[in-house]
């Protein structure tokens, strides 16, 4: 397929566009933040706009249902998704749940990038990572706030599937549903070096916006601190 950007994407079918997104940025989730946003820019946009002026559910409270379930991120310029090293793609989930909280959830193998040790991918140990997060409506945005993170230590060979994501998340979702974790003791069981990468990113006050959004896909933009450029995300249900 050529990455040249088609021209009258409004002769374009919806589906079409979707599809072609998809085909497009396929296998691209790996490049740079450099190269992800050159690519953005001159390939990507125009079906961002042309996407975004056909969001059948522009408003913000009309997407809350529709928001629900298991989503799986194929493409973004989101700085902090590969701040440690070893993200698997094919394990990396976004779950919404309809009490108001959702998680973004990975599994991390970083041995085996190296080809010595790839070979022994199913005897070596990974590191599960989950970012919790409440949402709401309010005046039509919608409202953000980190308020947990969890981890765990598994064997590679046991995939982070979407069902165990699930069940993971809702194992833990309960303690934030009962109570007012204190943002203060998030860090002290995580590894130093871990913390130190992630708390910056915890403690700011992201944005989120769907540029389009349907039962199947949606079309992010988001931004972690006002200072940050726009980050976009496409993410297909699961």
């Amino acid at each position: 397929m050529t990455s040249a950007t088609p021209t009258n994407l409004t002769d374009w079918s919806t589906e079409k566009l979707k599809s072609y997104l998809v085909d497009l940025t396929k296998g691209r989730d790996r490049d740079s933040l450099t190269a992800k946003n050159k690519f953005l820019k001159q390939e990507l946009m125009p079906f961002f706009e042309e996407l975004s002026r056909r969001n059948p559910y522009p408003e913000a409270q009309a997407q809350m249902d529709l928001v629900v379930g298991t989503w799986i991120p194929i493409w973004s310029t989101i700085p902090f998704q590969d701040i440690f090293p070893g993200r698997s793609r094919s394990q990396s989930y976004q779950i919404f749940h309809d009490n108001g909280y959702y998680a973004n959830l990975a599994r991390y193998s970083p041995g085996q990038k190296l080809p010595v040790l790839r070979q022994l991918a199913s005897m070596l140990i990974s590191w599960d990572l989950m970012i919790i997060q409440s949402y709401e409506v309010q005046e039509d945005h919608w409202y953000i706030e980190n308020v947990g993170i969890e981890q765990t230590i598994r064997f590679n060979a046991i995939p982070l599937s979407a069902e165990k994501a699930e069940s993971w998340f809702t194992k833990v979702s309960k303690k934030y549903t009962a109570s007012d974790p204190s943002k203060t003791s998030i860090f002290k069981k995580m590894n130093k070096k871990r913390a130190k990468r992630l708390e910056t990113t915890y403690h700011a006050k992201p944005k989120l916006e769907h540029l389009y959004i349907d039962p199947d896909f949606r079309l992010v933009r988001s931004k972690r601190e006002e200072k940050q450029r726009d980050s976009y995300t496409i993410t297909v249900r699961k």
